[in-house]
């Protein structure tokens, strides 16, 4: 029973350390694990190259001032070109997303030997809209998904999806295009400045 005891309470640790929420100051473990790869989102005063949650002082300016950010990817192929994707999932709430993967970016045509050096030289299908959360909806999340664009490919929205951002059918697009996993994704969660 003695060597139970100390087991037992390893046990009740581990469980807790899996089930951590996202508060002010961490991410779940889930939403820490989205980000992979050497993506770097670049905005005037925040530099982002992990998942985090945006502080309060800085949600104002990322929604209002801030335009389109740079993005650095150090492990871009020179020869390749690449696919930007940027969306909310959570709209127009995560406990609600009746809107999700709403489109705020689409560049393609990206070419490989720019994004080394944090520039987009690519075709924008949506231009960039910031993150702009509804108030009272709690965190909601802006994932940014690179992928390799197939050589020959050209990518496009379909009428139907250019026509609205929000339902955008994300994997639908990922299929019809033959783009595979993503080779690097990053997220950031924040709120409503006014919350």
């Amino acid at each position: 029973m003695a060597v139970l005891a100390p087991f037992l309470v390893l046990c009740a640790f581990v469980l807790e350390f899996h089930h951590v929420e996202a508060t002010a100051d961490t991410l779940s473990c889930l939403d820490s694990s989205f980000c992979l790869g050497e993506l770097e989102v670049i905005y005037p005063g925040l530099e982002i190259d992990k998942c985090l949650i945006v502080q309060k002082d800085l949600r104002k300016k990322l929604t209002t001032l801030w335009k389109a950010p740079r993005i650095n990817f150090s492990g871009a192929d020179e020869a390749k070109v690449y696919v930007l994707v940027m969306v909310d999932p959570d709209a127009p709430s995560r406990n609600n997303p009746k809107a999700a993967n709403w489109r705020h970016w689409l560049v393609v045509d990206i070419q490989g030997n720019a994004l080394k050096k944090g520039e987009i030289e690519g075709k924008t299908l949506t231009e960039y809209h910031p993150p702009t959360p509804p108030k009272k909806t709690g965190l909601h999340r802006y994932q940014f998904m690179l992928f390799e664009q197939p050589p020959d490919t050209s990518v496009s929205l379909a009428e139907k999806e250019s026509s609205s951002r929000g339902k955008w059918d994300l994997l639908a697009f990922i299929t019809r295009f033959n783009l595979g996993k993503p080779v690097a994704t990053l997220q950031f969660l924040t709120k409503n400045y006014e919350d």
